[in-house]
């Protein structure tokens, strides 16, 4: 059986010495909106993979002007990647504390990758300021292996592990269409969110005075069981006050109304159900299903 890179760095539990403890220093930057910015709740998804194209597109340009000779416009390129890598990485990091041990353990080699690249790219400059121009470029191409490497690691975690993916896409694609009945709305106890499946989809029902709310119960996030999280005011909209549940497992908050996101690191809205009731039966439909 063939062991990737990746494979083994996820297994690699004596990195958790270094995860544990620059997840604490990370986790110091408090939720509210500088960290959802970070996180991309804005944009609907990551904005760290978007933030990561200018120095990697820069460093790659730089590459390939000192190949065919034209080493000043390199050394602006290098410049420009290394004051657009400071906010790549804060985002990248905001993202990474809150994710799970594999993807944190594969992820602080990413970070070092890329902290070797930056540190590369700085003695690039350097060394072009002092009229080295081979040394310059030399540290230039080591730099852009480095990046080399951090980007395969990026997107190991991306797309292999799913790290920064909504995890509630699926959920449209695997209900059917039309009113279905839930459960009895005698099963609800007011203000407590019970778990429920319709068909093989687990939902989350919360009873808000006459009011139903049912939502996709996997967290987008990582797939948190939001029944098992607990229920808030959010923020007024409006002349409302919207009830909200956060995610026990990353502090991601929900808006019951319509399943957007009040507060990441979720960007993606969890799927939100119609209600109503018929007979006493808590019957629901998902716009958009099958």
């Amino acid at each position: 059986m063939r062991i990737r890179l990746s494979d083994r760095l996820e297994q690699a539990e004596e990195l958790d010495r270094v995860v544990e403890p620059v997840q604490q220093v990370v986790r110091k930057l408090p939720p509210g909106r500088v960290r959802d910015a970070l996180h991309g709740v804005w944009l609907g998804h990551p904005v760290h993979p978007v933030l990561v194209q200018v120095p990697v597109g820069a460093w790659l340009s730089a590459a390939f002007l000192d190949t065919v000779g034209n080493e000043d416009g390199a050394r602006h390129l290098i410049g420009l990647g290394l004051l657009a890598s400071a906010p790549a990485a804060v985002a990248g990091w905001a993202d990474w504390s809150e994710q799970h041990e594999q993807q944190m353990r594969t992820g602080v080699v990413h970070a070092a990758a890329n902290s070797a690249a930056i540190t590369l790219y700085t003695g690039s400059l350097v060394a072009r300021a002092r009229q080295r121009t081979g040394l310059g470029k030399a540290l230039g191409y080591a730099g852009l292996a480095a990046v080399a490497l951090a980007s395969m690691l990026g997107g190991d975690i991306s797309y292999r592990q799913a790290g920064g993916a909504n995890h509630a896409e699926e959920v449209p694609h695997l209900v059917t269409p039309g009113w279905q009945d839930l459960m009895p709305l005698a099963d609800l106890t007011q203000g407590e969110p019970a778990r429920a499946m319709l068909g093989e989809v687990p939902v989350v029902a919360v009873r808000d005075g006459q009011e139903v709310h049912v939502l996709a119960n996997k967290c987008s996030h990582m797939s948190g069981p939001l029944n098992e999280g607990t229920l808030s005011d959010g923020e007024l909209t409006g002349d409302r006050t919207d009830r909200c549940v956060t995610c026990p497992w990353h502090g991601s908050v929900f808006r019951l109304r319509d399943g957007a996101v009040v507060h990441g690191p979720a960007t993606a809205d969890q799927p939100v159900f119609q209600t109503r009731i018929q007979e006493g039966i808590v019957q629901v439909c998902l716009p958009g299903a099958g």
